[in-house]
């Protein structure tokens, strides 16, 4: 976030003093990339040099009763895959936008994937979407077909699952494309 950037349409503005927040659902992970950030004066990020003024470890919150309210300061992007009127799945993806139809089913689905990914409890749901920000689409870069137009939008959503699940979620983020900055938890 580079507050004092100037707006661009189409991509986030870097510019001036910001902060760049990096994260990982493998608690290992962000605990390497922060020592190496640590001790790293400049970071070079294709074109485009940062200076790192300091790093700060942010652990997440505990989630102890096995709730948890998460707002997005990017946009949550959900790709559904189409299925026949027998349920079998097809090769037709479409994009589905907070509040459309199928929306929280494959929204669910991919924390469920996330969960499972990484060895956790699986046994999360959505229990409701409080907040919807507006549409936004960006262009990314990618190999393999991972690129291309992505919509989206911010979210508020009140999740339960088990407090280690919901903690990984909020290090790795909602929706897809997590990678590319969509669906950023703020911390």
């Amino acid at each position: 976030m580079f507050e004092r950037a100037p707006r661009r349409r189409g991509v986030y503005s870097l510019g001036g003093p910001g902060v760049i927040e990096f994260g990982s659902p493998v608690p290992e992970v962000g605990e390497a990339l922060g020592k190496a950030l640590a001790v790293t004066p400049v970071l070079a990020w294709g074109a485009t040099a940062f200076l790192v003024d300091g790093v700060e470890i942010v652990e997440p919150p505990s989630f102890g009763d096995g709730r948890a309210t998460f707002r997005t300061s990017t946009p949550v992007v959900v790709k559904a895959m189409g299925r026949e009127e027998s349920g079998v799945r097809t090769a037709q993806q479409t994009w589905l936008l907070p509040g459309e139809r199928g929306w929280d089913v494959a929204f669910e689905h991919g924390l469920r994937r996330k969960a499972e990914t990484l060895g956790l409890d699986p046994d999360v749901a959505l229990e409701r979407v409080s907040w919807i920000g507006p549409k936004r689409s960006f262009s990314v870069g990618g190999s393999r077909g991972s690129g291309g137009h992505k919509p989206g939008a911010c979210v508020e959503v009140g999740l339960t699952g088990a407090s280690e699940t919901l903690r990984a979620l909020w290090s790795w983020g909602l929706g897809q494309a997590n990678s590319s900055g969509f669906g950023w938890v703020t911390a």
